[in-house]
């Protein structure tokens, strides 16, 4: 049998491969909760309010128009369609690396957990023009931007490939086997 090319799954990795539903409903899970949580964070908060939880925590209900850290948040209206776009884009190659690296689990569970906060993120933006965030980390004055779920799970993902590179030994490579 001749060799797996360039992102195509071993015998070894074939056999510890997960399905791409699996995968898909880890997403939806997360899309899920980031969603409940924003519901309740609605329900129980006026816009704008904050609730001291811990003297470095609060929970907050605002809103942000523009994508991480408030980038392009007032830029005119224009930048809700450029970024559900941009989610949209990205959801279409995240699918698309899912079945092509089936048996990298780590690979899949950063992809999986990015695409779940993507869609909970792009939920917000379609239904509401804005994503609505709830959780709020500060000392000694400084605050770090407003995050949600969807934002947590965007964040631990991009940890999870970052740690898959370096375990992987792909450094130096270029990307160009996996």
């Amino acid at each position: 049998m001749p060799d797996a090319g360039p992102g195509m799954a071993t015998p070894a990795s074939a056999a510890r491969a997960v399905p791409l539903v699996a995968w898909l409903a880890l997403a939806a899970a997360i899309a899920a909760a980031d969603q409940l949580a924003k519901l309740a964070v609605a329900r129980a908060l006026a816009p704008g309010e904050v609730v001291p939880v811990t003297p470095f925590f609060n929970l907050v209900h605002v809103f942000n128009r523009g994508a991480a850290f408030s980038f392009l948040a007032g830029a005119g209206g224009w930048q809700r369609e450029f970024f559900i776009a941009v989610t949209v884009g990205a959801a279409a190659l995240i699918l698309y690396l899912l079945r092509r690296h089936a048996g990298e689990l780590r690979f899949c569970l950063g992809l999986a957990l990015i695409l779940g906060g993507a869609v909970g993120n792009l939920w917000d933006r379609v239904a509401l023009g804005h994503v609505v965030d709830f959780l709020d980390f500060h000392v000694a004055g400084w605050h770090w931007p407003a995050f949600n779920v969807a934002d947590a799970a965007i964040t631990v993902g991009a940890g999870v490939l970052i740690l898959d590179a370096f375990l992987s030994g792909r450094r130096g490579q270029g990307g160009a086997s996996r």
